[in-house]
C-alpha cells in the first residue's frame, strides 16, 4: 500500500521524484542538434549541453525526474511497485515547467530526462507526460533537449504526437527474455513493449526518407569498411514497399518542411543481474534491437537489490557492476567494432570474462589470427587487435600511405601498446620476444587490468552534482 502525501512542496516532490528516478540510466544527452531561435530558451546543440556525474559514476546533463512514482503494476525489481509502502508523488504539468524554467535559468541544467511510473492507466499517464512536454515547448518556448518515456499501452496517437515535440525517447525492456518478464513482471506483454518501439522507429524512418536520407540511423563511422556488422541488414528493406508500414511525415507549417521526428534517436535499458539470464542473453537482445529497431543505443543497469522477494538476489547482493562495465565494452564492439554477439559469447561461455575486457578475451581465444602486420592489416583486421581503436586505425590506415610503421609511430598514434603489443608485428617483427601462448599473455594482460577491475567495481570516486547542496537554492 502507499504512504499517501497531499500536502507535499514542490521541494518535496523534488526530492522524493528525483531519487525515484535515479535507477533508470536510459538517458544521454547527444545526438540532436537543434539551434538557439529567437523567443525560445535552451538549445539542444550537443556541445552545449553541460555534464555532471552520478554517484555511480554515470555521467548525466539532464534534470531527471519522473512525472509519479504511483504505479499500478508490481513488478518484483522495482522500488515503485504497488506493493511497496512508499511516500508517493505526482508532478503537475505546471510544477515541471517550473522546475525546467527556473533550473535552465540559473544554468543548473540544460534538459530534462522524464519517466514515469504508471498511474491510473498508461493512456493517462501518457497524456500527462505529453501535456507537460507541450506546455514546455509552447506556452515555454524551451528550446532545450527533452528526452522522454514512451508508455506501452498508451493509443499510438499519443507516442506520435509526443515524437515531434521531443528529442529523444525510449522504452524500457527491462529483461532481456519472455520468461524473465514471466518471472519478475507478469502483467507485461513482450508484444506490448515492442509495440511502441516500432512505432517510433517507423516514424523516425519516415522522416528520414522524406528529407532524402537511409531509413537507418546514422552511424559514426562507415560500417561498409567493416565485413560482417550486424548493421548490414536493413530493417527497412521490407518496410519501404509497404505505404502503410512508415507513416507520411507532418510538416512544419512555416516552411512546408517535414517536422523532425525524435531526432536524436531511441534507447532502452536492461537490467543486470535481477534474473538468471547470461550475458549472452542480455547481449543477443541488444544485437536483435540494432539490427531489427534501429535503436541508437541500449543501456544496462546493474541491479540494486532493493525488495525482498524470493525470485530477487537478497537485499545484501553487491550490484554486479563489474558485469554492467563489460557488457557497456561488448555492446561497443557490436556498434563500432564489426563483433557480433555469437562471436563473443556462446552457449559454451555465455558470460565475460570479468578479469578481462571483452576484446581482449576475445583475442585469446582465437591466437590463430595473430599476430597481425600493422603495415597490411585492413581497417577492419586492425580494429579487432586488443588496444587498437576506430581513431587509431583510421590514424594507421592514412599514415602507412607515407611508409612502413615502427612501434614508436603507432605509439603516438594513441594505440594502447601494452595490450596491442602481444596481437601485431611491425614489419614482421614483434615489440618484444613475446610467446605467442594463451596462458602466458592472459596472465600480463590480467595484471594490467587490475585498475581498470577495481574503478568499475568502486564508481564511487564520484558524487552526484546536487541542485540543492551545491548551488544553495530553495523552490519553496
Amino acid at each position: 500500500m502507499d504512504i499517501l502525501q497531499h500536502s507535499l512542496s514542490l521541494e518535496e516532490k523534488l526530492n522524493i521524484l528525483a531519487d525515484a528516478a535515479k535507477y533508470d540510466v536510459a538517458c544521454t544527452s547527444s545526438g540532436s542538434d537543434r539551434r538557439g531561435q529567437k523567443g525560445s530558451l535552451g538549445n539542444a546543440v550537443s556541445s552545449g549541453i553541460c555534464h555532471s556525474f552520478a554517484s555511480d559514476g554515470r555521467c548525466i546533463s539532464l534534470l531527471k525526474i519522473l512525472l509519479t512514482n504511483h504505479c499500478i503494476f508490481d513488478c518484483k525489481y522495482c522500488l515503485n511497485r504497488s506493493s511497496n509502502d512508499r511516500v508517493r508523488a505526482t508532478f503537475t504539468p505546471e510544477e515541471v515547467c517550473t522546475l525546467v524554467i527556473e533550473f535552465y535559468r540559473r544554468n543548473y541544467i540544460e534538459g530534462l530526462f522524464l519517466s514515469s511510473g504508471v498511474i491510473k492507466s498508461p493512456a493517462y499517464t501518457m497524456e500527462l507526460m505529453y501535456q507537460t512536454v507541450y506546455l514546455l515547448r509552447t506556452r515555454y518556448h524551451f528550446n532545450g533537449y527533452i528526452h522522454a518515456k514512451a508508455i506501452p499501452g498508451a493509443p499510438q496517437e499519443l507516442v506520435t504526437e509526443m515524437g515531434y515535440l521531443v528529442d529523444r525517447m525510449s522504452v524500457n525492456l527491462e529483461l532481456p527474455t519472455t520468461e524473465g518478464l514471466k518471472r519478475l513482471a507478469p502483467h507485461k506483454n513482450p508484444s506490448t513493449l515492442l509495440k511502441p518501439i516500432r512505432q517510433i522507429q517507423q516514424g523516425i524512418a519516415g522522416h528520414r526518407l522524406a528529407i532524402g536520407k537511409d531509413a537507418r540511423m546514422e552511424r559514426f563511422h562507415d560500417n561498409r569498411l567493416l565485413n560482417g556488422s550486424i548493421f548490414d541488414n536493413n530493417p527497412y528493406q521490407k518496410l519501404q514497399g509497404e505505404t502503410s508500414a512508415i507513416p507520411e511525415p507532418r510538416l512544419l507549417p512555416s516552411t512546408g518542411k517535414p517536422a523532425p521526428f525524435v531526432p536524436a534517436g531511441q534507447s532502452t535499458q536492461m537490467i543486470v543481474g535481477a534474473s538468471g539470464e547470461h550475458d549472452l542473453h542480455l547481449l543477443t537482445a541488444a544485437q536483435r534491437l540494432y539490427q531489427q529497431y534501429d535503436l541508437k543505443r541500449v543501456f544496462y543497469s546493474a541491479y540494486v537489490p532493493l525488495n525482498e522477494d524470493a525470485a530477487l538476489p537478497a537485499p545484501d547482493t553487491p550490484p554486479p557492476l563489474l558485469r554492467e562495465h563489460r557488457l557497456y565494452q561488448a555492446d561497443w564492439l557490436l556498434r563500432y567494432y564489426g563483433f557480433r554477439a555469437e562471436e563473443l559469447l556462446s552457449t559454451e561461455k555465455p558470460d565475460f570474462n570479468l578479469s578481462l575486457d571483452p576484446k581482449c578475451d576475445w583475442a585469446l581465444r582465437h591466437l590463430e589470427l595473430f599476430p597481425v602486420e600493422v603495415n597490411r592489416a585492413s581497417y577492419g583486421e586492425l580494429l579487432r587487435v586488443p588496444g587498437i581503436g576506430t581513431k587509431s586505425a583510421g590514424r594507421i590506415i592514412r599514415a602507412r600511405q607515407q611508409g612502413s610503421l615502427t612501434f614508436e609511430n603507432l605509439k603516438k598514434m594513441r594505440v594502447v601498446l601494452k595490450r596491442a603489443m602481444y596481437f601485431i608485428t611491425c614489419s614482421g617483427k614483434m615489440m618484444y620476444r613475446i610467446p605467442i601462448e594463451e596462458g602466458y599473455i592472459t596472465r600480463q594482460l590480467t595484471c594490467d587490468n587490475h585498475r581498470e577491475t577495481w574503478n568499475a567495481q568502486n564508481p564511487n570516486s564520484y558524487r552526484q552534482l546536487s541542485l540543492f547542496d551545491d548551488f544553495h537554492i530553495s523552490t519553496g
